[in-house]
């Protein structure tokens, strides 16, 4: 039983990568492997920094717009009356 539990968790973590196929330059991809630049490792990190950036920046963007919104009725009809007055 204890194996047959490994082997699923072991299934489990696998399905759930993706293969990811990109093109570089010859030169690039030949010199960071001369380096010993493990490319996986990086391309999930870079992919990793870029996604918290961007759903930060959404969670910016929702947080501001959710302050713009943030407004009752009675302001905004006092706003739209004295916008009317004002032309």
């Amino acid at each position: 039983m204890f194996y047959r539990q490994c082997v699923y968790i072991i299934a489990l973590v696998y399905t759930v990568t993706e293969v990811l196929s990109v093109r570089v330059r010859k030169s690039l991809k030949d010199e960071a492997e001369k380096l010993g630049v493990d490319l996986k490792v990086a391309v999930e990190q870079v992919l990793e920094e870029l996604v918290s950036e961007k759903k930060k920046k959404a969670q910016r963007v929702a947080k501001e717009l959710s302050g713009l919104m943030d407004v009752n009725a009675e302001e905004w009809v006092n706003d739209v009356k004295a916008t009317r007055h004002e032309m």
